[in-house]
């Protein structure tokens, strides 16, 4: 794929438009301004607000779909084409972006290259985005979303009106993405299929590093080598050393005298911030925060639990590597709501909270319902319904998923969600339950959606706290349960 990216007024083409990351870039691009056009089978409110923004949504995958931007003439010869100020000799090839998921045999694909098109990746417009602002990267196994979007929106509540691009919907500016006036822009940056190494930031942040995606990786060697490699194009780097891989990442870049920043919830890592006092409360978490040795203050979030904090003590260093007063960070830190799906409130019904959680890695399921022990008051239980995503990562992890239940009171499984992957026969949903039950005393296993619904409804009783587990598609049925718990029941009358 080309790697020469054009932000002059070239037309974009997004294979795949609607994805998460995908939307986000396309989203930028239409607000500067630039033509952008792209297709997606299933139309979403994503795709949506991209057409209010004048991008053409296809919503089959065509090789006339490429077309779109070629001139038309009408009878006399007049051009029609909108952008008839862009032609060149009559032709516009527009640059076609596309992702991880999208092959060769993809119908777009094949004639972007029979037609000479520019084919990008997109991390290449990410990567030519990042180097066009002052940009803040936030990179890490876990924790990339909420991290980046405390960040965005820590500056925007500063005045600083950066460009945001994060892997999920934040209300604060409604969606994945912002374009905002200022030099700044804060994106999260994506290891999966290690295009990680593309970016190079003015400030580059690792939260964590773990393997997660063994269907690009085989060794968590490979996956430090991806990071170390980002670590290397980062101006400045900021990593939590509480993580002991990011540590070691830590003292190999100290030989190259490369500065670095780095923050830890335990006071004796003499990390450069740190935290005491830290209260963590079912309604949210404090702590006063240090600076190299000095008490700065007082941060109060409205995020449970440690990992959380850990989060907002990253946006801290940012934010006095960029010369804010702490009052003014901890201030937007204070309000900020996180991102959508990341323990998302979804509603109440009968007497039953209803969650939403992305957590689909081990280490992310156990933060997560610890989050949820947290805020779960005394003798209300924790109902866990988790669908593993990827058959790679289930096998991989799967003694990893057997043991990361412990704070759920019961636990509901459906099947894998295969994320495009092929079912070669070695894991199914129901052998990770019975590896669970092996540590848990009551594990429920329904193959579908449909039965996992007709379960619950049967398993959740009023002060149940049901916790949505998953990458996939497993939330789609929050919105059925709710409204049949809400339906009054039917009362037959008797003569």
């Amino acid at each position: 794929m080309s790697n020469s990216i054009d932000f002059n007024g070239r037309p974009f083409h997004f294979i795949g438009i609607g994805g998460i990351g995908m939307s986000a870039l396309a989203y930028v691009l239409a607000k500067r301004q630039i033509p952008v056009s792209g297709s997606d089978l299933r139309p979403n409110q994503i795709t949506r607000k991209l057409e209010s923004l004048g991008a053409h949504i296809f919503s089959r995958q065509e090789a006339s779909n490429l077309e779109f931007f070629r001139p038309q003439e009408s009878t006399n010869g007049v051009l029609l084409n909108s952008q008839k100020q862009l032609l060149v000799d009559h032709t516009i090839l527009p640059q076609v972006i596309c992702s991880t998921a999208i092959n060769t045999s993809n119908l777009e694909y094949k004639a972007a290259l029979e037609l000479g098109c520019p084919i990008l990746h997109r991390s290449d417009v990410l990567a030519a985005l990042i180097a066009d602002y002052h940009s803040i990267a936030v990179a890490g196994t876990h924790g990339k979303t909420t991290t980046s979007s405390m960040i965005g929106y820590m500056l925007l509540q500063a005045g600083l009106d950066p460009t945001i691009l994060v892997g999920g919907e934040v209300n604060a500016w409604e969606g994945n993405a912002r374009l905002g006036a200022s030099q700044y822009l804060v994106a999260e940056a994506d290891e999966s299929d290690g295009s990680l190494v593309k970016h190079a930031p003015e400030i580059g942040i690792i939260t964590n590093i773990e393997l997660d995606h063994p269907d690009h990786y085989e060794t968590l060697e490979e996956v430090i080598d991806t990071f170390q490699q980002f670590a290397q194009g980062c101006k400045t780097l900021i990593g939590s050393i509480d993580c002991e891989t990011v540590r070691d990442t830590f003292g190999r870049l100290a030989q190259s005298l490369k500065p670095t920043i780095s923050y830890s919830l335990h006071p004796d890592t003499n990390a450069d911030y740190t935290v005491t006092n830290i209260d963590y409360r079912a309604d949210g978490t404090t702590a006063l925060v240090w600076e190299k040795g000095k008490a700065i203050g007082v941060l109060n979030l409205r995020l449970l639990s440690r990992h959380n904090l850990s989060n907002a003590l990253a946006a801290v260093a940012v934010g006095r590597l960029l010369g804010l007063e702490f009052g003014e960070i901890a201030k937007g830190i204070a309000t900020f709501e996180g991102a959508r799906r990341r323990f998302e409130f979804r509603g109440e019904a009968a007497g039953i909270t209803f969650i939403d959680d992305y957590a689909h890695h081990p280490s992310e399921i156990r933060a997560t319902l610890a989050a949820a022990r947290l805020q779960a008051r005394p003798g209300q239980r924790v109902v866990a319904i988790f669908q593993p995503h990827r058959y790679s990562r289930t096998l991989t992890f799967l003694e990893e998923f057997a043991e990361s239940f412990t704070h759920a009171d019961v636990v509901v499984l459906t099947d894998i969600y295969s994320a495009g992957e092929p079912d070669l026969g070695q894991i199914s949903g129901e052998q990770l339950a019975a590896e669970i039950a092996k540590h848990h005393q009551q594990v429920i296993y329904q193959p579908t959606l449909s039965s996992v619904c007709e379960s619950l409804l049967l398993t959740l009783r009023p002060g149940d706290l049901a916790l949505f587990l998953g990458a996939g598609n497993l939330n789609q049925a929050i919105p059925e349960i709710i409204a049949t718990l809400r339906e009054p029941a039917t009362v037959t009358a008797t003569s």
